[in-house]
Parts: C-alpha cells; structure tokens; sequence
C-alpha cells in the first residue's frame, strides 16, 4: 500500500460535501507531476485529504476505489481521474502551521512544493501526520 496527499479548496469542494457524497472522482488535475501520481495510485491506497485556500488542515483520509481512467472532464487522453472514498475523519485536524513545525515532517512535498495538488507521502510521514490527528 502506497500512501499520498490530495488538495482542495474547501470552497470548492470540501471535506464535507465529499463524506456528504460517499465518494468523489478526483478529475481535473493538470499537472504533469500530480497526473503521473494519479497513474500511480493503487485500489486501498490511503490519501490524506487537504484543504488548501483560507483553511490549510488536514481534514482526514480517503481511500482509493478505483485506478487511474481517462478524465471525464475533459476530451484529451492526457489527463486522468481516480475514484476516492471517505475512510474517517480526523479528530483533531492538522494545520499547515503544526506540519511546518514537526521537524521530522520537514521534507514532505506539502511544505517543498506547495502547489502540488497530488503527491506521495512516504509512510512514516503518514503515521506522524495520523498520531497527530488523535
């Protein structure tokens, strides 16, 4: 099982629209690098779920449900999309701020490049950021 990171704007689509929703395509990614990650996930892969914009937490973690496939919204083979589903929430949500302050978090792509929408994260990092959130 591989572990990753995805980023949204709670004013465009939230933590609780996608709980609300039970499952979410992840579509509309442009991006080389964050596409390659996509065509990376695997079925029962965990992604943390972050709200970029005003907020800057983690909010909890998703699963994936299904694999990379053409991106529905958008005519160009070039892109893809991937099914995710909500797994829990966190308790206590974690801040860009308490990340940037976790020493042994410093080398995750969130903090080396922030504009990413989709990244890995390595498992350690996962398990820090997850004992945190209790």
């Amino acid at each position: 099982m591989k572990y990753w990171l995805v980023k949204t704007e709670s004013e465009v689509y939230s933590w609780k629209q996608f709980c609300e929703a039970g499952m979410a395509v992840w579509d509309g990614v442009r991006n080389y690098q964050a596409r390659n990650f996509l065509l990376q996930m695997q079925i029962g892969d965990e992604v943390l779920f972050y709200h970029s914009g005003k907020e800057k937490k983690i909010k909890g973690i998703a699963k994936v449900i299904r694999c990379a496939y053409p991106d529905p919204t958008i005519e160009d083979e070039r892109w893809v999309a991937v099914d995710l589903t909500p797994l829990r929430s966190f308790e206590k949500e974690i801040t860009l701020k308490e990340i940037r302050a976790e020493k042994r978090l410093k080398e995750i792509l969130l903090l080396k490049q922030s504009r990413l929408s989709v990244m890995p994260i390595e498992k350690n990092h996962y398990d820090l950021i997850c004992l945190m959130a209790k």
